[in-house]
């Protein structure tokens, strides 16, 4: 039980972290933190490419540490479907953080949703994983027939527990995403 709840927390943090990506209407490092760049032969993540800092809170500035990547970085951004437009000085990568729109508040619903379902998703197969571990002990004599259904019944709660958290962390994004 305990490797299930392990499983099942790391896709929770795992979609914490994806939810910080998001972004409201301040500068947040965090935002960065989906984005990888083609770099030195492999995907690198932008926070190992430069400095991050957030000099007021509608901009997030990146001091790029080798001029070569900074084309990469560039696309990278622009492709990480965030809205956000770099402006590029030197080594320096300026950010602005626009006002959110009514229409990207709600795009950004959708992919926090999008985030949430794929969590679930992973959550259930977690669960049938571990059902099949059972019904496994079961075949092989370990359990008897009513051991197996308590202890299917303690992956299914614990399954449900865990939906519920992603389901309360989603509303609580969307409250924040929707705050003008």
């Amino acid at each position: 039980m305990s490797d299930l709840n392990n499983k099942m927390n790391s896709s929770i943090s795992h979609f914490e972290k994806e939810l910080s990506s998001l972004r409201t209407s301040r500068a947040n490092p965090s935002m960065l933190d989906s984005i990888f760049v083609e770099a030195y032969g492999s995907k690198t993540p932008i926070n190992q490419l430069g400095n991050i800092s957030i000099p007021d809170p509608s901009t997030i500035t990146i001091q790029v540490w080798d001029a070569s990547q900074i084309k990469q970085i560039e696309n990278s951004i622009i492709e990480s479907n965030l809205g956000l437009n770099p402006q590029t000085d030197g080594t320096l990568i300026r950010l602005p953080i626009p006002k959110l729109s009514e229409e990207r508040r709600k795009e950004l619903i959708k992919i926090a949703s999008e985030f949430a379902e794929n969590s679930k998703v992973a959550i259930r197969n977690v669960r049938r994983e571990f059902i099949e571990i059972a019904k496994k002990q079961k075949k092989d004599s370990n359990l008897s027939e009513d051991e197996l259904k308590n202890e299917v019944d303690n992956i299914q709660n614990i399954t449900d527990e865990n939906i519920k958290k992603i389901d309360n962390l989603l509303e609580a994004k969307k409250i924040d995403i929707l705050k003008v």
